[in-house]
């Protein structure tokens, strides 16, 4: 076993990210935290020289600043005995962060209360938790973790080193790729909202298709991507979605997306690779966001729409200059609203006093 999560020392922590030491690079880091909370044992972070002024009384044994800082941040952080150096401060941050805490491990184990079916083959260095149910021909490879109350349809392969927590839900033929993380209440692979109307109702249009989630995605707590009606519906890989966010059939999410919460997409939409989407976001079907493409909070895609590379917001979204003027012009309605009645009130007396000449 290596010893991610001992206590390690400042310049074992600047080696691993590139950074440079000053000061006492011997001392033991043994936790991360913020600058108002940090205590003797931990590290922080500063992400640019204007933020140090907020670590005058920093109690951190160790501060992350950025490159060519280091002799002013010993200036004001004084009471800090161990200044380290990185190009992207808070990057180095996380990574420090994931050594210092790494995520929770389980002993292999098939808890008495999981229901395993017979054709399902599980990995010997698999945990499966209290009540889990695994399905017919599915796969649970090898060092996955599987949380309370969790439920594997039939069909179902998940790869290795995934996280399910507690109360997921995996319909069945769901694809799930290796270190994937599902926090709680995700469901992935329900039918798609897709209905055909006559003249006495509606008609689910078939949902046969299937969910393939690829490798490193993380799905927020209560996240729902729903299955293809033909076909797949896609997560590409290392993209990270947030909680409350639903993914529509037939969705194309590209590699390295991130969409913030309660966001709802429509069926067949396409997000393009490195995609930023913000929360609260509504898209319509058949949109597509291309590569590049910036999305503001609480933002409105029209169907159809083609997002290009830029900063967008509003509703409906337009570039994000655009916003703003619009923005700053609404703000002055109410102004602008009395100086039109104003202008009225003038042509009205002189409309009478033309009348009154005539």
């Amino acid at each position: 076993m290596d010893d991610a999560g001992k206590v390690k020392t400042v310049e074992e922590l600047a080696a691993l990210i590139g950074g440079r030491v000053s000061g006492d690079a011997q001392i033991g880091i043994e936790c991360v935290a913020s600058i108002g909370s940090a205590s003797v044992g931990a590290v922080a972070f500063v992400e640019d020289r204007k933020a140090l002024e907020s670590a005058q009384d920093c109690a951190a044994s160790a501060l992350i600043v950025p490159d060519g800082a280091g002799e002013h941040a010993r200036g004001i952080a004084h009471k800090v005995p161990a200044i380290i150096e990185a190009s992207k401060p808070r990057l180095a941050f996380v990574l420090i962060g994931r050594i210092l805490h790494p995520q929770k491990r389980r002993e292999p184990l098939i808890h008495p209360t999981a229901f395993i079916a017979p054709g399902a083959n599980i990995a010997l260095t698999a945990y499966l938790g209290p009540h889990v149910s695994i399905g017919e021909h599915s796969t649970i490879g090898t060092g996955t973790r599987i949380e309370a109350g969790v439920v594997v349809g039939d069909d179902v392969t998940i790869g290795i080193d995934c996280v399910l927590h507690p109360n997921v839900t995996l319909y069945d033929g769901v694809t799930l790729g290796d270190n994937v993380v599902l926090h709680a209440g995700v469901c992935i692979g329900a039918d798609g909202f897709g209905y055909v109307r006559d003249d006495v109702g509606y008609h689910k249009f078939p949902q046969i298709g299937t969910v393939v989630i690829e490798d490193g995605v993380e799905l927020g707590a209560y996240s729902c991507v729903d299955r293809a009606a033909l076909g797949q519906t896609r997560i590409g890989r290392g993209t990270k979605i947030d909680n409350l966010v639903h993914v529509g059939h037939n969705c194309d999410i590209g590699e390295r997306v991130v969409i913030a919460a309660q966001t709802g997409i429509s069926g067949s939409v396409t997000i393009e690779d490195d995609a930023v989407i913000g929360g609260q976001v509504g898209f319509g079907d058949h949109v597509r966001v291309q590569s590049g493409a910036v999305i503001g909070s609480k933002a409105g895609v029209l169907p159809g729409k083609v997002v290009r590379p830029g900063v967008w917001w509003g509703i409906p979204i337009q570039p994000l200059d655009e916003y703003k003027r619009l923005n700053a012009h609404m703000g002055r309605l109410p102004q602008m609203r009395e100086e039109i009645k104003e202008l009225r009130r003038k042509v009205q007396e002189l409309e009478e006093k033309v009348h009154d000449q005539g």
